[in-house]
């Protein structure tokens, strides 16, 4: 027997994304006078606000431009899309856990999508 529950679905989202979830779900709990907003979710509203810069939108649109890169797979172009990294160094933390790493280039080609949204 196990505690844990099933894992149905997995999506990747951005933080500006889980802002726009957040949001809705903190109007479904204001209109219920019988429901509070539990300290999780509490944390994580404050988390998404405060760390969420771009839009939805635009958040989405820089995950696509991101994976059409070649050497971007859709976790990092998530990780990078939250982070909007603004030069070599930041942008090379993200591939620190990774197996692989970009070169100069590649990393300017990133840099450059990143700057159009920043």
């Amino acid at each position: 027997m196990t505690i844990f529950k099933e894992k149905l679905d997995e999506e990747y989202v951005t933080t500006s994304e889980a802002k726009e979830i957040l949001v809705e779900i903190e109007a479904e709990r204001a209109d219920d006078d019988d429901r509070d907003l539990r300290y999780e979710l509490a944390r994580a509203i404050e988390h998404v606000n405060r760390f969420a810069h771009l839009d939805a939108d635009e958040s989405r649109e820089l995950v696509e431009e991101l994976t059409e890169l070649e050497q971007i797979d859709l976790p990092t172009a998530v990780k990078i899309a939250d982070l909007l990294p603004e030069d070599r160094t930041e942008l090379r933390s993200v591939f620190a856990q990774e197996r692989y790493s970009l070169d100069g280039d590649e990393l300017d080609d990133v840099l450059n999508v990143v700057a159009k949204y920043a």
